[in-house]
């Protein structure tokens, strides 16, 4: 929608790649002056590729990480949070790719290259925020008209306001009185519907969002006729706030246009992103833990009767359902005692992991508590089933007594670990971690996959919520 935002994202994309080549080839010259041993002998200078190596590597990494998606993360500090972590992650890149290429590359220029190229992008984002915080009209002058005064229409002005008001300005609403006013609007009430053209003419607006009611649709149908001559941009809001939680895309069939609520909410160059992380994490960490895998094979045949292995049909992203394989922590034929275990919270919703199950084994129960029984789901992964990080994988019986807001929780990819495992795992009802994958779905990014595996590492050797 914020069309503003692409002439902010490609100038911070110029900028960086200028500041990277302009401050490489500013340390490289300066190198001789600087403190530290160098490696490099006089007269020597890296070629074209050198720079075009380190050009390409920070723009690809800020890409696929989200640094350039403003619209997502418009709040600056966020900002600035996600550029810093991205630019850390490109320097350990950076240096492992000259231990294979420039071997002679001095670390020590390596490290003022690193420090000079953040200190320069951080300066020209903070530069560039400024501007567009103190000049509205910095990329644009982008003024709106809200058409509608319910819910719906309040919390879109008041985010929009919050967090996009450096490039949009809100000048104000229009209603009819279909809904009761709230005691305060983020912006003043400029007319009713029929003043609509009026105000647009009036006040320069062009960006006009439709807000109204479900039942006002043959309403709406006549603002967007009567708005199609003035030259304003018009955004239909849906009078559905659920889906809210849904990132909604919209597609073109030939003249006919449709609007995409079930879209995967990690695809393109992040799903990409995310797909070679769960590849090259399952593989190095398979590398070395192989032996152990067959350790603990050998011990369940040993501790009870059954295969080591335990194959469970589990539902996964969009209700695909897969395989998924685990350590058998069971006695043989423990699925048809599930209903002898299942106990109800205090609004009769059920919970079907249980401290003390009787059907788990002894060593069932260390495997739980340190998460090894999880570890052949690393081939879930490299089959593609599954992802290192995201909602635990639910079983078939479970998903059928689904609240509808619950399905959301499998619009990603299914996941070993996730923000509910790290936040309170087993200690948490079936009710209350859907809402922990919930804000996982929201919020979705590669740092957040980071920060998540790093907390699964304290939370296993805790031993929190597992059993």
């Amino acid at each position: 929608m914020f069309k503003e935002y692409h002439r902010q994202k490609l100038l911070l994309m110029l900028l960086d790649v200028l500041l990277l080549v302009g401050i490489l080839l500013l340390t490289i010259e300066l190198r001789p002056y600087l403190p530290g041993k160098t490696i490099h002998e006089a007269g020597t200078f890296p070629g074209i590729d050198f720079f075009l190596i380190v050009a390409l590597l920070w723009h690809g990494l800020f890409a696929s990480t989200g640094v350039y998606e403003y619209h997502r993360i418009p709040v600056f500090g966020k900002q600035i949070s996600r550029f810093t972590q991205a630019h850390i992650i490109a320097v350990f890149a950076f240096a492992g790719l000259l231990y294979f290429t420039y071997r002679d590359v001095s670390r020590m220029l390596v490290i003022y290259f690193s420090v000079g190229a953040y200190l320069a992008m951080f300066l020209a984002r903070f530069l560039l925020h400024v501007y567009t915080k103190d000049m509205n009209g910095f990329f644009g002058d982008s003024r709106m008209l809200i058409v509608g005064t319910c819910e719906g229409a309040v919390r879109l002005a008041e985010t929009i306001k919050k967090d996009h008001g450096s490039v949009v300005e809100i000048c104000g609403f229009a209603e009819d009185g279909g809904c009761s006013l709230p005691e305060q609007l983020p912006a003043p009430l400029l007319g009713a519907l029929s003043d609509v053209s009026r105000v647009v003419r009036e006040r320069d607006i062009n960006i006009v969002m439709i807000a109204l009611m479900e039942d006002q649709s043959e309403r709406v149908q006549e603002l967007i006729y009567e708005l199609e001559s003035l030259p304003v941009r018009v955004y239909l809001v849906p009078d559905m706030l659920r889906l809210a939680l849904v990132q909604a895309e919209v597609e073109v069939f030939g003249d006919l246009v449709a609007i995409g609520i079930r879209e995967p909410v990690i695809q393109g160059h992040r799903r990409v992103f995310k797909r070679i992380m769960d590849l090259m994490f399952t593989i190095f960490i398979l590398f070395f833990i192989w032996p152990l895998l067959l350790l603990v094979a050998f011990a369940i045949r040993i501790d009870s009767p059954g295969p080591a292995l335990f194959i469970a049909r589990r539902v996964g992203e969009n209700g695909k359902l897969f395989n998924m394989f685990k350590f058998r922590t069971m006695v043989i034929g423990a699925e048809t005692l599930q209903q002898e275990i299942v106990s109800y919270d205090e609004q009769n919703r059920p919970i079907y992991k249980i401290k003390n199950d009787p059907r788990v084994t002894k060593l069932g129960r260390f495997l739980r508590r340190t998460s090894m029984d999880e570890l052949p789901q690393l081939f879930n992964v490299l089959k593609g089933d599954m992802s290192l990080v995201g909602p635990r994988p639910e079983q078939p019986f479970i998903t059928a007594e689904y609240d509808h807001w619950q399905w959301r929780r499998l619009s990603v990819p299914p996941g070993i670990t996730g923000w509910w495992q790290v936040s309170g795992r087993s200690d948490l009802a079936m009710h209350l971690n859907s809402q922990y994958d919930l804000y996982y779905v929201r919020n979705y990014s590669f740092f957040l996959d980071l920060k998540i595996l790093f907390k699964t590492i304290g939370t296993v050797i805790r031993g929190k919520g597992a059993y």
